[in-house]
């Protein structure tokens, strides 16, 4: 067989083991995989001393299009998650205007991507106060997943994302148990974190520790046990983004040995940033739920580590410069966001793998190989044969220190903006297709495409 790419040599990851083989590419799917592919080839690629990855599936990025597109759309967003060897990726319904709530949004949220994405991308759609009956339409029009806030969020501009109360929580749970649906929750205790902040203001104290201080812990738990709890009743699929702490992990998993259905994601910032990187740096590391002390971060590495945790993503929720500055230094006036999708695998990678001793195999399951599976993306997260050939190289001994100009974001501003990483992602392909390469940066035009939950790849 001639194939259109060989990736020869390389460390390649595979399920639960790592071996040095060559994958046979033809068509934009994996052909074959053996320890030599001989004979002809249109390309081939010498991966000796790297590994050879399935390219990560970030299941949580905000691409702000349309609406915000100044925040960051989807042509400079998915060039920094390729960049960053993230082959496909999930979008989130917020905090694009109109949000992704209803048919006909979800409808302008696929126009406004045609011909502007790099990698692969799926979409979700929210559940808001007054769309119940916009679900199956939703559904039916493909989105993998359905997103939630149960922390305040939003503004007062049209069209934008709102958070649910309880009664909505646990309808919109009944209806998306119906529809099989995952319902995906960011799990804080509204009335607590904002009475928790006025009072704070109240007191002039708008510090980065007084931020933190009136999000604690317990307002994570508290959320996680509620919605558990009408999960249960309800029969709904659930799944926790952004998880910050090993209390609500902890939680979580007592559900999941009673019988729930539900799955856990954290975020590399949780793991890689603390409480004194945000008194020190600023703005730039303020998010919600916010960074921990070092203590409980030590407490997630653990649970990350025994496998406690079922993916990691980058909750990339950019905005400009100018969202990031207060004059009085308020911390609570400021956009809580990380921009930092771009810097998922190496930086885990390097953190996990290389520093704390995550196997390569383990580490690939959690960036690829689960969000596929909950999230039902067919043929991707793994090197098999037959599936689409998203695959990344990455070299464990090439060290580099992130600067604001190796950034593709609309934005380049980032909490990571000179750290050291010890590895570094060398190409990614997207369905057999060179898109980044780290000497020639975006090498393609772009290819990506929509991944309906409903048919196979719908051209967008």
């Amino acid at each position: 067989m001639k194939f259109d790419l060989v990736i020869k040599n390389g460390n390649v990851v595979i399920e639960n083991t790592v071996e040095q083989l060559d994958i046979g590419i033809l068509h934009g799917k994996i052909a074959e995989i053996s320890k030599e592919i001989a004979g002809e080839s249109a390309e081939i690629i010498d991966a000796a001393h790297q590994y050879v990855m399935p390219g990560m599936i970030d299941a949580h990025v905000h691409i702000c299009e349309p609406g915000r597109t100044e925040w960051e759309g989807f042509e400079t967003g998915t060039q920094a998650l390729a960049a960053g060897g993230t082959t496909s990726f999930v979008d989130m319904p917020l905090n694009a205007l109109p949000a992704t709530t209803t048919k006909s949004s979800l409808h302008l949220k696929l126009r406004s991507a045609e011909n502007k994405a790099y990698v692969d991308y799926a979409l979700y759609g929210g559940l808001v106060p007054d769309n119940l009956q916009d679900l199956e339409d939703l559904s039916n029009e493909g989105v993998v997943a359905f997103k939630c806030f149960m922390a305040t969020c939003g503004s007062e501009e049209i069209g934008d994302f709102k958070n649910v109360d309880d009664f909505t929580l646990y309808q919109g749970m009944k209806k998306l148990s119906e529809l099989g649906h995952i319902l995906s929750i960011h799990a804080e205790n509204a009335e607590l974190t904002d009475k928790l902040a006025i009072e704070k203001k109240k007191q002039g104290k708008t510090t980065a520790r007084d931020y933190l201080e009136s999000r604690p812990i317990f307002t994570e738990v508290d959320a996680v046990k509620r919605a558990l709890l009408l999960g249960k009743e309800t029969g709904c699929k659930l799944h926790f983004v952004h998880i910050s702490s090993e209390e609500a992990v902890e939680e979580i998993l007592k559900a999941r040995k009673l019988g729930q259905e539900v799955t856990i994601e954290s975020c590399p910032h949780y793991f890689t940033l603390d409480m004194e990187t945000f008194e020190r740096i600023g703005p730039v590391a303020k998010c919600a739920p916010p960074l921990r002390t070092k203590t409980e971060q030590d407490k997630l590495w653990e649970a990350l580590k025994e496998g406690k945790i079922d993916i990691l993503a980058s909750d990339h929720s950019p905005c400009p410069p100018e969202m990031k500055q207060s004059n009085t230094n308020n911390m609570f006036e400021v956009w809580g966001g990380i921009s930092g999708c771009q810097n998922n695998v190496d930086l885990m990678f390097d953190e996990a793998v290389k520093k704390r001793g995550v196997s390569v195999s383990d580490f690939s399951k959690m960036i690829a190989t689960k969000p596929a599976e909950i999230f039902n993306l067919r043929n991707k997260g793994s090197i098999k044969v037959s599936y689409d050939a998203d695959i990344i190289l990455l070299d464990p001994n090439k060290s580099y220190t992130i600067q604001p100009e190796d950034l593709y974001y609309r934005h380049q501003h980032s909490p990571y903006v000179g750290r050291q990483i010890n590895c570094r992602v060398t190409k990614t392909f997207v369905r057999g297709q060179l898109v980044f390469d780290f000497e020639k940066g975006i090498v393609s035009h772009p290819i990506g495409k929509f991944i309906s939950a409903k048919n196979s790849f719908v051209q967008a």
